[in-house]
């Protein structure tokens, strides 16, 4: 991990941090998701089978997870986390339950009547990752908005670890969260399946939840077919801090980053130079005797950066420049710093606020904007599984008062029959 306190510099690092996923590769993992999807599409469970039989070393047939199984999940899981699963959910649909569209209605002076109508789709399907790892967060994180929005089935898939199993955890949530199948596959075929259907698995309307390159290019190949909410890459952190945070806590939550993935960024802007220099200390003693050395290690050397700022102002302005996913702001005057801030996934205030508050059970989502594209975009939510439509009733009088003024709009496009099926109705 660098240090660094020149801001030409550090806008060009970051830049380069932003774009850690474009590579060469590219063409060759969209040609092999290509191939993956077009036999999904084709030949259904039979590829999908063949394809997990491939890259997850299981037969996954039978491919859905029986009830039994995930009720004996829930029932089986250590009290303590039950009850805590239960206090994150409650949060998670308590916040959600507030971003609920409202449909209305307008009526004009003439008597017309416009409307936007907000319905829920019909079929989601949630995508969480799987395999060695376990993300029960997820699951709540995906499910409870579609189930707020009214989604009336919720199909979740997740790849089984070597002997086939979804981790009992992630059971658990998918339970707790009302989901109404879990299927045990995962990568690009699993986005295939939930995009095109298959025998056993219904296609879906909306496709959400984060994945590894193979999912996200899927999940860009097959909008069109089905919706999805958005294109996630890897995680980031961007704290911007003071003297007065404590150095242990930065080089904590750094590392919180650092550990879920190689390519995950960790990056601090101070207006101290002795903070830099502790946090990097303090951070290359934590990794030590880490459980996930090699993946901090690989994330902090090549994705890592210590940034020191002349003052304030300046961190804003490269914070709002990367976009950062997650941004906790550590000092002082945190509330004037969030002023400024005009991009960023999901916020974190004051010394109390740590990211992993948000990842667990704050209420807000964690499925965020990565790559900068916060500067965009938001977070995951119930509109993500919703749809809009716009009702427009006209009667006679508010036709002709408007007629004219549509026709002269028609006309100034040239779209003659738009003009005259206006015109025509008063011809009679």
């Amino acid at each position: 991990m660098r240090i660094i306190n020149d801001k030409k510099e550090a806008l060009q690092e970051l830049r380069r941090i932003a774009s850690r996923t474009n590579s060469e590769n590219n063409n060759k993992i969209n040609a092999i998701v290509e191939e993956i999807l077009q036999e999904v599409n084709t030949y259904g469970d039979k590829a999908v089978e063949k394809y997990t039989r491939k890259f997850d070393g299981f037969n996954p047939n039978p491919m859905q997870v029986n009830a039994e199984t995930i009720r004996n999940a829930w029932d089986e899981i250590d009290s303590n986390l039950k009850r805590s699963l239960v206090v994150a959910h409650q949060r998670i649909k308590k916040f959600h339950e507030k971003e609920i569209p409202i449909s209305f209605s307008i009526r004009g002076e003439h008597g017309d009547i416009v409307q936007r109508k907000w319905r829920p789709v019909k079929k989601a399907g949630i995508y969480i990752p799987g395999g060695r790892a376990a993300y029960p967060s997820t699951v709540l994180m995906n499910a409870i908005p579609a189930t707020v929005a009214g989604v009336e089935k919720i199909i979740m898939v997740s790849p089984g670890n070597t002997e086939g199993e979804i981790n009992k955890t992630v059971l658990a949530a998918a339970y707790l969260s009302g989901i109404n199948k879990v299927f045990r596959i995962g990568g690009a075929q699993a986005i295939g399946a939930l995009a095109f259907g298959t025998n056993q698995i219904d296609k879906v309307d909306v496709i959400s939840g984060p994945g590894n390159i193979y999912v996200t290019t899927a999940k860009k190949l097959i909008y069109g077919f089905t919706g999805i909410d958005s294109l996630a890459g890897p995680s980031e952190i961007l704290i911007i801090a003071d003297e007065s945070a404590r150095s242990t806590h930065i080089a904590s939550d750094l590392l919180a980053q650092a550990e879920h993935d190689p390519l995950a960024s960790s990056i601090l802007l101070t207006t101290s130079k002795k903070q830099a220099k502790e946090v990097l200390e303090e951070l290359y003693k934590k990794i030590d005797d880490h459980p996930r050395k090699e993946i901090c290690m690989q994330s902090i050397k090549n994705w890592g950066l210590i940034v020191i700022c002349e003052n304030h102002e300046s961190c804003i302005e490269l914070s709002n420049n990367f976009a950062p996913e997650h941004l906790e702001i550590l000092a002082l005057n945190s509330k004037k710093i969030l002023e400024g801030i005009e991009n960023a996934g999901a916020i974190f205030l004051g010394k109390w606020t740590p990211e992993a508050v948000g990842d667990y059970l704050a209420g807000p989502n964690h499925t965020l904007p990565t790559s900068g594209n916060s500067r965009f975009s938001g977070s995951l939510g119930v509109e993500t599984f919703m749809k809009n439509t716009s009702i427009i009733e006209f009667n006679e009088e508010s036709l002709k008062v408007n007629s004219l003024d549509i026709i002269n709009l028609a006309k100034s496009e040239g779209l003659h029959s738009h003009a005259n099926s206006v015109q025509i109705r008063f011809e009679d």
